[in-house]
């Protein structure tokens, strides 16, 4: 697990600056967690249960893989729906507008590192 960063150390001084000068590193900081990403492509592709996505990444913790969810629920990349009149209840996570564009911009970030310069 990660340790706190001192708010008076000097990386905490630097995220500072580079928050203040771009926000581009914000949104890099928001999608870069480990996972995160692969989750959203993922539900692209229909794995878009709980189940699905641990059969998908047998490595990734049930506790990572909800954490992941939930922030992306809470960044409204994704919505989370419950599936009515099933037992146990089911729920399936559905991409949202801001997610679809999202995974847009993703797609021509993997055509650029795909060139050969």
């Amino acid at each position: 697990m990660a340790s706190e960063i001192k708010s008076s150390s000097s990386n905490a001084y630097n995220l500072r600056v580079l928050a203040a000068s771009n926000d581009v590193n914000d949104i890099l900081k928001m999608i870069s967690p480990r996972w995160k990403m692969q989750i959203l492509c993922s539900i692209s592709q229909g794995m878009n249960q709980f189940s699905l996505l641990k059969e998908a990444f047998p490595s990734l913790s049930d506790q990572v893989l909800g954490r992941r969810l939930s922030e992306l629920v809470s960044e409204e990349l994704l919505l989370k729906e419950h599936i009515a009149d099933t037992v146990p209840q089911q729920t399936v996570y559905i991409h949202t507008k801001k997610g679809e564009a999202l995974l847009d911009i993703l797609s021509q970030l993997h055509i650029w590192g795909q060139q050969k310069w």
